[in-house]
């Protein structure tokens, strides 16, 4: 019973992060766009880049575990 409670919790985190990393890569084009020193821009866009690596290595971890890549919505 603990095993299965301590998937449910990792599955549960895997999820929180996913929603988190997908919503930050929506959201960081919008602030480079807003970003008014060059050098803030590249940040943006090569965190973007960093969170779209993050999503993809994220899927794989869910294939793994045969579960879906969903995430869970938080506030």
């Amino acid at each position: 019973m603990p095993d299965k409670v301590l998937d449910d919790l990792f599955h549960d985190t895997l999820k929180d992060i996913y929603y988190a990393e997908r919503q930050i890569v929506k959201a960081l084009p919008k602030m480079a766009r807003g970003a008014q020193s060059e050098r803030l821009r590249e940040a943006f866009e090569q965190h973007r880049e960093q969170s779209e690596t993050h999503v993809e290595r994220l899927q794989q971890v869910f294939e793994l575990l045969g579960k879906p890549a969903r995430g869970k919505t938080c506030p």
